[in-house]
């Protein structure tokens, strides 16, 4: 008597491999592998994933579960940017036994039962920045070995009605130079954080093509593209050398040149009015460029904000931004 064949058994291989990848999620392939013989065949050549973190667990947790585990890793960054400008100031040095003693099971180990990933996003809980209530941080950075590039938008408030004017815009971005420049290296150190998370995932899946590591409250990511994956592949011995002695939560950040445009007030379409707008735009300093404001530059800025922040409101804002009078800082690595 033959046995009665189900649904998926009259598929073929590359079907039910096109309905793995858009079922992306880690958690749930891996849970696939013990459905059936098949699937524990397919199923490690899904090519297209997505791993959620679902909570971040203090590294002193005597808990033992997976999920628990996955989430270990993520703790001493996240706790590290919490502190990012104390950290800055006077930095400590970790217990590098006591970390990875307490990490059983980071990504790059959940994922090895995978073979041919190609597109990749892990996806955090929460974003690293704790800002004051009402305003709003956004960034995007785009790595390599190192940082390539990063956008950062931030502004106050949005709302229908706009605040008193200020007394101009030369004296409002004076004042408040001192926020904005924290907001930058509080991006960059969270950036920096989240791409020392990743490298252990790329160096074992060398078919990555794409890699995202984001927050579930889109407040930022980080972005490694085909190129950027060879180049850390390539030079992460060169990486392991210069990075001794700095504080294992994150890769350095070189030296680099923000430009920054400030707008105190904006108009958006349908009434809103955003307070306190800041674009910056940072660079490695030996990437080149001007630094003269022209227009090239402004051209290759509104191009990033626009891979950045897409067409919403955070892309109107961003756009408006480019078109303002920019300023050229300059900060040392770290």
């Amino acid at each position: 008597m033959e046995m009665e064949l189900d649904g998926f058994d009259r598929l073929p291989d590359a079907v039910i491999l096109q309905i793995f990848d858009l079922v992306s999620d880690t958690k749930t392939l891996i849970r696939c592998l013990a459905v059936s013989k098949r699937f524990n065949s397919l199923v490690p050549h899904t090519d297209s994933l997505v791993l959620t973190v679902d909570r971040v667990i203090s590294s002193d947790s005597d808990s033992d579960s997976d999920g628990d585990d996955v989430s270990n890793l993520l703790s001493s960054a996240l706790r590290f940017i919490l502190n990012s400008l104390h950290s800055l100031v006077s930095p400590s040095k970790p217990d590098p036994t006591r970390t990875r003693a307490r990490v059983p099971n980071s990504p790059a180990q959940i994922l090895r039962c995978f073979h041919r990933v190609r597109r990749l996003a892990i996806d955090l809980p929460s974003g690293d920045l704790r800002l004051e209530k009402g305003t709003v941080l956004k960034w995007r950075a785009e790595f390599g070995r190192t940082l390539r590039t990063c956008v950062i938008l931030g502004f106050r408030s949005v709302g229908e009605s706009p605040a008193p004017a200020p007394a101009g815009a030369e004296s409002d971005f004076a004042g408040g130079l001192k926020v904005r420049v924290v907001w930058t290296i509080s991006a960059l150190i969270a950036a920096s954080a989240r791409h020392y998370l990743l490298k252990e995932v790329v160096r074992e899946q060398t078919g990555l093509e794409c890699l995202v590591l984001r927050d579930r409250e889109a407040e930022g990511a980080v972005v490694m593209e085909k190129d950027g994956l060879r180049e850390c592949r390539e030079e992460g011995e060169v990486v392991g050398d210069e990075e001794e002695g700095l504080d294992r939560c994150r890769t350095r950040v070189p030296s680099v040149r923000m430009r920054m445009r400030h707008v105190p007030r904006l108009e958006l379409k349908g009434g809103l009015w955003v307070e306190g707008a800041t674009l910056v735009v940072v660079r490695p300093s030996y990437g080149g460029g001007n630094g003269n404001g022209g227009g090239d530059m402004a051209t290759e800025d509104g191009e990033l904000a626009l891979k950045a922040f897409g067409d919403g409101l955070y892309g109107e804002v961003a756009q408006k931004l480019v078109k303002a009078r920019s300023y050229l800082l300059e900060m040392n690595s770290f």
